[in-house]
This record gives C-alpha cells, sequence and structure tokens, in this order.
C-alpha cells in the first residue's frame, strides 16, 4: 500500500528502534484499516472467532495500558473514484486478466467498500467506544487524516502501513511492532528521510505520480524507484511539481535549461578543447618533448625523461577534469532527455487530482478553529462484557480480568490529576509494592490491590479463571504477533484475604503514591544492609540448608565425570551384586572392571553412560 517500487525498502536504512517507552503518554493516530487486516490470514487459519475484535482488542489494551498511550482510532470514509478505480485494476492484475482500459459502468466506478469489510469495522468501533476510546472517521483515507492530525500536532505518531501518509504530511509513522524486545517500535520520522535522502513532502508526491500510488497503479511506464528518486532530487521543493506541469505539456527545453543553469560549467560549444597529452607520461605537452627533459608533473633525479605512466593513470591537469565535466553534464542531459520524453508521452500526466488529495488539509469532520474531538473515558463494563459474550463467546470473569490492567492504569492517572475515588472498581484499593520486575529490559512495579470488601458485589474475579478464553478460540500458534494478547492480573489469596497483582510503569505508581513507594525502597535498603551486617551467618546457613545430594551447582568437566562415574559404578556393584547371587555371573561383572581400566578414556564413558 501507499508507494508503488518497494518504498519501505527505501528508507529502511533511515528507521529507527525505539524503545518500551516511546509511546508513553503520547498520542498517537491509528489507522483502523490496517489493524483490521494484519494478521487476519494467520488468525483465521487457527479457527478464532472473529479475528478482527480479538486484535483491536488486545492491542487497544497493549496500547493504553503496557506503553501507556493514549490511541486515537481513524476510520475510513468514502473512497475517492480513482482508488476504487486502482482497486478494481488490483483485482483482475491479481486474477491474471490483462486489460488495455478498465471497463466502465454506466453508472460509474461505485466507491463504496463491500459489505463485509463494513461490517468488521462497524463492530470494531462499537468495540472502541466501549472500551472509551475516541474514534474519528475521516471524508477519504484514514491515512490522509491521521497525517493531518499528526502534521497539525494534534498526535505525536500515526500507526500505519500505509506510506501514503507521509505524502499526507505525517512527520512521524510507526510501522511495525515487535513487542517481546527492548525496542518494541520502528517509527519512521520525515526528518530522517529529508536528511538522507534530501527528499521533502512534494519530492514524495512526485515519486508517487512516477512511480505508481494507490490512485494510479501504473505511474509512468518505463520509470522505476531509482529513475524517479534520480529525477526529482535535480529540483527544489518548490518547483518539482511545476516542473512535471511543464514536462506533462511537453515543454521539456525550459526544464533542461534549468538543470544547466544548477552547474558552473561553460556546455557552450566554443568551449576550450582538450589540450595534447604525452602519451608516454599522460601529462600536458608532446612525447618529443617529454623525451628529452622531463615535464613539470614528472620530477626526476636526472631530469632527462619523464615517467611512464601507470596503469589507470587519470590525469588532473585542468583541461582534462574540465573536459570529464563538460562530458558527464552531457550524459545527464541525454538521461533527463530521455525521462522527460517517457513523461511527456505519458497521457494526462501529472493527475491534478492526486496532488490536491495529497496536498488537501481537510480531511475530517471538524473545523480548523475547533479541532478534533478527543477524549478517553472509562470502559462500559457491563456492556463490554455482554458486547464480547455475544461475539466471542468469552466468559464474563474472563472479560474482567483481561479489562483490570486498563482500570488500573486510570485509576493511577486520575489519582494524579484530580481527587478521584479512593478503591478500584469501588472495591479494589491500594495494598503495597510486591517487588520490581523486569521485563523486555524495562522495570515495572508489581503492585498488590487487596479487595475491601469480601461481600458479594457486582464485580469480582475469581481464582480459578483461565488466562484464555475456554470457547471460541483455538490454541494460536507462536507465529502469530504477540502484541495480540495481553498480561492478565495474577490473583493471590492471602489470610483470608483477596488479592491482585499487576505490573504498572513506575513513574505512575511514584506519581500517585509518592509515601508507599518511598517507604518500599527504604525498606529495600534496610533488607541490603542486614544481608551485608551478616555475611558469615548467611554463609553457613546456607550451607547446612542445602544437602549435598540437593545441591545444583554447574561443576566443571574434571569434577563431573569421576562423581557421575563413582555414582554410577555404585549402582553397577549393586546390580552386579543381585545378578551374581542369582545367576552366578559376579566373576565377569569384575573381569570387565579390571579389563575398563586399559581402554580409551572416549569408551569409557561411553561405556559409563549408556
Amino acid at each position: 500500500m501507499g508507494l508503488g517500487g518497494n518504498f519501505w525498502e527505501l528508507l529502511k536504512p533511515y528507521s529507527r528502534s525505539e524503545g518500551f517507552d516511546f509511546l508513553r503518554n503520547k498520542r498517537v493516530a491509528v489507522d483502523l484499516s490496517y489493524w483490521i487486516v494484519a494478521h487476519e490470514t494467520a488468525l483465521k487459519a487457527h479457527h478464532v472467532r472473529k479475528p478482527h475484535l480479538r486484535l483491536t482488542f488486545f492491542r487497544t489494551i497493549n496500547l493504553f495500558s503496557k506503553f501507556g498511550a493514549f490511541p486515537v482510532f481513524v476510520v475510513d470514509g468514502t473512497p475517492s473514484p480513482l482508488k476504487s478505480e486502482a482497486r478494481i485494476a488490483r483485482f483482475f492484475r491479481s486474477s491474471g486478466i490483462e486489460l488495455t482500459s478498465l471497463p466502465v459502468p454506466e453508472g460509474g466506478v461505485s466507491a463504496e467498500r463491500n459489505s463485509a469489510f463494513t461490517k468488521c469495522v462497524q463492530e470494531c468501533v462499537e468495540l472502541l467506544e466501549l472500551l472509551g476510546m475516541p474514534v474519528l472517521k475521516a471524508k477519504g483515507e484514514a491515512e490522509a487524516l491521521c497525517a493531518q492530525l499528526n502534521s497539525e500536532g494534534h498526535v505525536d505518531a500515526c500507526i500505519t502501513v500505509d506510506s501514503d501518509a507521509f505524502l499526507f504530511g505525517a512527520r512521524c509513522i510507526i510501522k511495525g511492532f515487535c513487542p517481546n524486545s527492548k525496542e518494541p517500535f520502528e517509527s519512521y520520522n520525515m526528518s530522517d528521510i529529508e536528511a538522507g535522502l534530501g527528499l521533502k513532502r512534494k519530492h514524495l508526491i512526485a515519486l508517487a505520480l512516477l512511480v505508481g500510488n494507490d490512485h494510479d497503479m501504473n505511474g509512468v511506464r518505463g520509470i522505476g524507484l531509482e529513475t524517479a528518486l534520480q529525477f526529482v532530487r535535480a529540483f527544489s521543493e518548490d518547483d518539482i511539481l511545476n516542473r512535471l506541469h511543464e514536462i506533462g505539456k511537453g515543454n521539456t527545453t525550459q526544464v533542461l535549461i534549468s538543470i544547466k543553469s544548477g552547474d558552473n560549467i561553460d556546455t557552450d560549444e566554443n568551449s576550450p578543447k582538450k589540450q595534447p597529452h604525452c602519451s608516454f607520461c599522460g601529462h600536458p605537452g608532446s612525447k618529443r618533448d617529454h623525451m628529452k627533459f622531463s615535464c613539470k608533473y614528472c620530477l626526476t633525479d636526472d631530469e632527462e625523461s619523464c615517467l611512464s605512466k601507470p596503469e589507470g593513470f587519470k590525469c588532473e591537469c585542468v583541461s582534462c577534469d574540465m573536459n570529464r565535466k563538460h562530458k558527464e553534464q552531457k550524459r545527464l542531459e541525454n538521461w533527463h532527455t530521455k525521462v522527460c520524453d517517457k513523461i511527456a508521452n505519458e497521457p494526462n500526466f501529472p493527475k491534478d487530482e492526486i496532488i490536491d488529495m495529497y496536498l488537501c488539509k481537510d480531511n475530517g469532520y471538524f473545523s480548523e478553529k475547533d479541532g478534533p474531538c478527543m477524549s478517553w473515558g472509562k470502559p462500559n463494563i457491563e456492556m463490554l462484557i455482554d458486547f464480547l459474550n455475544f461475539h466471542q463467546n468469552w466468559d464474563p470473569s474472563y472479560v474482567r480480568r483481561l479489562i483490570f490492567p486498563v482500570m488500573s492504569t486510570i485509576f493511577l492517572r486520575d489519582i494524579t490529576t484530580t481527587t478521584g475515588e479512593d478503591l478500584l472498581f469501588g472495591q479494589y484499593e491500594f495494598d503495597s509494592l510486591e517487588r520490581v520486575k523486569t521485563r523486555y529490559g524495562y522495570q515495572f512495579y508489581v503492585v498488590k490491590w487487596k479487595r475491601a470488601f469480601n461481600n458479594n458485589v457486582a464485580y469480582r474475579i475469581p481464582s480459578n479463571v483461565p488466562d484464555t478464553p475456554q470457547q471460541g478460540t483455538r490454541e494460536l500458534d507462536e507465529t502469530v504477533d504477540s502484541l495480540d494478547d495481553c498480561d492478565v492480573p495474577e490473583v493471590l489469596m492471602d489470610e483470608g484475604s483477596s488479592f491482585l497483582l499487576t505490573d504498572e510503569n513506575m513513574d505512575l505508581v511514584a506519581a500517585a503514591f509518592p509515601k508507599e513507594v518511598k517507604k518500599f525502597w527504604h525498606e529495600q535498603e534496610l533488607k541490603e544492609l542486614k544481608k551485608r551486617k551478616s555475611p558469615s551467618s548467611r554463609s553457613d546457613k546456607n550451607e547446612k540448608s542445602v544437602s549435598p545430594s540437593s545441591k545444583r551447582l554447574q561443576l566443571n568437566i574434571t569434577e563431573f565425570f569421576p562423581s557421575a562415574k563413582v555414582k554410577n559404578q555404585s549402582k553397577a556393584d549393586d546390580s552386579s551384586k543381585d545378578i551374581g547371587d542369582s545367576q552366578g555371573s559376579g566373576d565377569s561383572k569384575g573381569k570387565r572392571k579390571e579389563s575398563s581400566s586399559n581402554l580409551p578414556k572416549s569408551v569409557r564413558r561411553r561405556l559409563l553412560f549408556d
């Protein structure tokens, strides 16, 4: 999707691998269509019921609670007729049907999407609204509205795989996730692309017109990504689109004149010709003169003759340097002439509808003065349970456990900003910090939430609920992105009280409960002091408590084989004694022991362990 010609591969050297906390407290626009389509084939292969809902649910929870982001979801509006035509052409091309011209019905090309995909989008939107997430609808393409929100500063990044977002004005795109690593996000910044490739937004629009895009799959015939890249670099950002219009009209002479004016090289016919050079040393002058006396470029002791020029010699005199630049300029002009001829032969190039669409600044249903409506509310738990039970056949208690990290994140944020409720879900209160947990190189607090009431209340998480739903799904393969799963809280029963353990961001917990955090670290320091004060008693205690048979130490090879040999020989003695009493074969075993000492060491090991 987006620009043709493997555009993402061109940008790959300028990508960044961002850390686990990259999106913490940042707003991010999400192209919902990308989430619906992503991994859907892999999940369907494992017979997952309604994979688009499952993906949207788990990824939203992870983005909000695990990575601490504020996601804004954007859905597609009515696509342009050009994209509808391109979608039909892509279908015929994938089917192996070659068409010289696309058949157009009398009523025009239908701009509406298929009903199955539209239904998936509607179900995901309903799920996101129940989760309390803002959802915006674009007038056209979702990536266009995502890019507009990013360029105007409403969000900090866009999550999409459509490279068209850069053409619409996006500044930062998150293309890929790898959650099980220290750097889970693959991001692309427009500033890095401008510095590395020298391409700005209008340069990218020109590239899309030349190599093809979602609205015109063909582009200009005979021009690939490398050729288009070299061509657009010859012009400034403010000039490139105007030049394409002139070339499209057939005015190529003005373009070539502008290319000549860019270099301070005299390319007129009256330019100085190349001076004669010596065939022996390769420097300016004649061979006859250089055979008598060495030239100023060849420094010899006798000064009688020049030195023979080495293989691959290249003269660096002013005349040769000007001649090489003149040839290079001619070659460049000829190359530009060929490219301009290909562009001029393309009918209706460039298409102003595509350029206007990429440069449009009104892609959403909101005014520039008021801005988009983006607010994050609390999930509607009861309706969410009914929704997921109906569509996914998930048990209500399982849904409550999955949604608990979202509620705990909201609870911690509310405490730092307002005087919110004292109890999470109206019944769980902050008890203590259990420990510090390191996951993927990032540290979390394991927070212990105590259930304040033991009577039967509406929200209760039983301890025997499985970590995965039992109905409507099967066990997924490891190849499925683990971002599609989330961490469920651990249930703990202690002295008749019920507790839940969740992983929370350290800064968020420190801002919400500063006294408890200070107390936790003070207790950790006291424990460390006690360990330092009594190292001898601690080592004696460990020696007494750990028996020799229960030690799990990694021995070196010289210690391992004797210990293993003695152990196995004792077993062999017991077995040989029993066999000798019943069958009288004790003598043969003894002879084998005596003879085994003469065998090579490798053979004895094989006999011993086999």
